[in-house]
């Protein structure tokens, strides 16, 4: 019976690490149904990306109170967690704070551990005033309803809790290690700046209660880690996970500049190709799926763009900067990702339920998701891109499914069609032929 704590605990730990590695599958499988896409270039370019915008947060800090305030959860949330590891040895070995043989630098890792707690609660707590109080616009904007808000607020619920079991498990570990001699293994060890205050409503207290108390918020505490691991698959905070990955693979070419659909720039090539034969048919394959011009669906899309999706972190300052979203028009960036994102869950989860295989559900992410009123008012500005903080690209996915409306449904708007028609007759956008095209400096 003395193992049962430490059976039950590897269990637990068994049963969470699992389910959330099960996921990650569940998560890779579903990024490499995109198209693929090289980016293996220029890796020192890459590291540096990543180094500064997801670990070092340069473009969070563009608007410097919320950058700031996400420091300090992000470096709460990375560096209290080294704890855990500790938590972890101490479950399995039913042992109580092994490294503190550590001395003087474990004093120094509990205090600053400490002081961060206390830190990211305030930060939290301000997130949670400037979401429902002050209920900044791009907080309530119309695609920020339902889950997605609710999954916002769970997520700074789950700070507060976490940090606070934290800091009452300290407080009754301390209260317990200065108990005459230490209470039961409770020996002396660490550093306890704001735990010791806290400690002192457990003055008068029985000793027994004190260590439930601690044992309890020890046990919460663990648990809630390993549930908040497997609620960030559900969540927008999987990027806590994907930021590193997403800026390394982002793309490097400058803003503006569009890639070549190499579908057309093949028979581009092969019109211009003086030896080929111009009423050649290729010869049939059916193991070659035939190319499609653009996207209509995430399987259409290239897997970074799919990473981009789940990579998202709902902030809204791609839609609170997009000029189009902001004069009144349909689209909200913001929303584009998730909308591939929840198209994209549709199909891994038709692809679960069908033992592998994806069978037609008759839905797109076009027109079913993302309408094309939406798509026609982005400016290809690149304003989302250039604010988004960990480099998503929801223009990408914008001009790819433009392509297919195009190209493929001959969809275009009139007045692009017009100027398209113009381009092909006369050279040029304009409605005049290449005769009268100087005639202006002729009249008057």
């Amino acid at each position: 019976m003395q193992y049962l704590d430490n059976i039950l605990f590897a269990v637990i730990l068994g049963l969470g690490a699992g389910y959330f590695t099960l996921n990650v599958k569940k998560l890779i499988r579903n990024i490499k149904l995109g198209r693929d896409i090289d980016r293996s270039d220029n890796p020192q370019l890459r590291w540096k990306n990543m180094a500064m915008i997801a670990l070092g947060q340069s473009k969070m800090v563009r608007r410097p109170v919320a950058g700031f305030l996400h420091i300090i959860v992000y470096a709460g949330f990375v560096i209290i967690n080294i704890e855990v590891l500790e938590i972890i040895i101490d479950g399995l070995l039913g042992t109580h704070r092994i490294f503190s043989f550590l001395g003087v630098f474990y004093n120094i890792l509990i205090g600053s551990f400490e002081v961060l707690a206390l830190l990211v609660l305030v930060a939290v707590i301000v997130f949670l005033i400037r979401r429902n109080i002050v209920k900044l616009k791009r907080f309530i904007h119309s695609d920020l309803k339902g889950w997605p808000k609710s999954d916002a607020n769970y997520i700074l619920y789950f700070e507060v809790v976490l940090m606070s079991l934290f800091l009452i498990m300290n407080a009754a570990d301390y209260h317990l290690q200065h108990i005459n001699g230490g209470f039961m293994d409770f020996h002396e060890a660490g550093s306890f700046p704001v735990s010791q205050y806290i400690s002192t409503i457990f003055d008068g207290v029985s000793n027994n209660f004190v260590y439930i108390i601690e044992r309890g918020a020890w046990w919460l505490h663990i648990t809630g880690i390993l549930i908040f691991l497997n609620y960030l698959y559900f969540s927008k905070h999987l990027h806590i996970l994907l930021a590193f990955p997403n800026t390394y693979y982002a793309d490097l070419n400058p803003k503006g500049k569009f890639d070549n659909l190499e579908s057309v720039t093949n028979e581009v090539k092969l019109m211009l190709d003086p030896n080929a034969d111009p009423f050649a048919a290729p010869a049939p394959d059916a193991s070659v799926v035939p190319a499609k011009f653009g996207a209509s669906d995430v399987q259409d899309l290239n897997w970074v763009q799919l990473l981009n999706a789940y990579t998202c972190t709902e902030c809204g300052r791609c839609t609170s900067s997009c000029p189009a979203n902001i004069t009144g028009k349909k689209l909200s960036p913001r929303k584009i990702m998730m909308d591939t994102r929840d198209r994209l869950e549709e199909v891994g989860k038709n692809i679960d339920a069908n033992k592998g295989v994806f069978v037609d559900d008759g839905k797109m992410l076009l027109n079913d998701y993302i309408t094309p009123e939406e798509l026609w008012a982005c400016t290809s500005c690149n304003a989302c891109v250039e604010e988004c903080p960990v480099n998503i690209s929801p223009l990408s996915i914008i001009m790819d499914m433009r392509r297919y409306l195009v190209m493929e449904q001959s969809a275009a708007p009139m007045s692009l069609n017009a100027m398209m028609t113009n381009v092909e007759n006369n050279g040029a956008p304009w409605q005049y032929s290449q005769q009268d095209r100087l005639n202006w400096k002729n009249e008057n």
